[in-house]
């Protein structure tokens, strides 16, 4: 039976869904990106997921009629291509658009998440006006939620290009650049560079210096001071130890222990010394607590713990 003809208007499939190479990838991809979103299949032969995922990704990729194509990217064969993406673990997907990536997960995901994950990155580049669409205006506001949720994952570089995005699109000055622009510096600290921090937060202007935007990255600045080493923060801890009742003691183990990244042991700490003297240096444990608080916001579970206690000890 011979093939059915491609009568006009349906992509083929051959131009849809294509194997890279590490030669190849510039054009098939990053070029390829600045017309119609691309979404790479890392995989290799022997990955048992990476059999399960490919002909998901295959199948939506065709559904979708060419606004978006699919590229396959064989580790095996790519080492080099995968070590300068990478890519630590099979099957991963990326998603480019405009020669960048933009979004992806790892692992064999459902056909459900598979669809909602092309269906995103569609959306998000005909924003831009790739795929056929019109530019619409950018949602400033969805570019840095999803910049927080970038960052509460843990993916720093996608944080920051959606922080970078919102901050130089959103108008001069507004609300939303300065919520960028605090985002972005949120993530400067997690990646440990607090000049960097700094650097970006120089940026807003005068009249937004009260912004509350900026009250969670500044608490991690303050926090953010020269880190305690293990022997040292074991010193401390043994010296308050020696002597619970010495507050000056448990207020330095409690500013190491926050130091060292034992948010939750140093509210404990702090907690403990507002139990004994809420009063104790004009009140220096209740304002280093509210600090953390600020720092880790007021969703964290353990801020919440932390504030249901304090009010009990302030209210008692």
């Amino acid at each position: 039976m011979s093939p059915t003809p491609n009568l006009g208007g349906a992509p083929d499939a051959a131009d849809l869904i294509k194997d890279a190479t590490i030669e190849t990838f510039q054009a098939d991809v990053l070029d390829a990106s600045t017309e119609v979103p691309v979404i790479v299949d890392f995989w290799a032969s022997w990955c048992g997921p990476c059999r399960t995922l490919g002909p998901i990704l295959e199948k939506a990729t065709l559904a979708r009629g060419g606004k978006v194509k699919m590229v396959k990217v064989d580790t095996d064969k790519n080492q080099m291509l995968a070590q300068q993406l990478r890519i630590q673990s099979l099957p991963t997907v990326m998603a480019f658009v405009n020669g960048q990536p933009v979004d992806g997960f790892m692992g064999a995901v459902p056909e459900s998440e598979v669809n909602s994950f092309l269906d995103r990155i569609i959306a998000a580049a005909e924003q831009m006006g790739l795929g056929g669409g019109q530019p619409q205006a950018l949602n400033i506001g969805e570019v840095i939620a999803a910049g927080e949720q970038a960052l509460a994952q843990g993916d720093l570089g996608m944080a920051m290009q959606a922080f970078g995005q919102a901050a130089q699109q959103a108008e001069p000055g507004s609300d939303e650049q300065v919520e960028a622009i605090a985002g972005a510096a949120r993530v400067q600290l997690a990646a440990g560079d607090k000049e960097a921090a700094r650097a970006t937060l120089s940026q807003i202007p005068e009249d937004k210096q009260d912004h509350p935007a900026l009250a969670q990255v500044r608490a991690q600045l303050e926090l953010a001071g020269d880190t305690t080493d293990s022997s040292g923060l074991a010193e401390l801890r043994a010296a308050h130890e020696r002597n619970p009742e010495d507050q000056e003691a448990a207020f330095a183990y409690a500013e190491a222990q926050i130091s060292a990244g034992d948010t939750e042991g140093g509210m404990a700490t702090l907690l403990d010394m507002i139990a004994k003297d809420r009063e104790w240096n004009e009140g220096a444990a209740k304002a280093k607590l509210l600090t953390v608080f600020d720092a880790l916001g007021a969703a964290h579970p353990e801020v919440k713990k932390a504030r249901r206690r304090l009010s009990s000890l302030l209210f008692s």
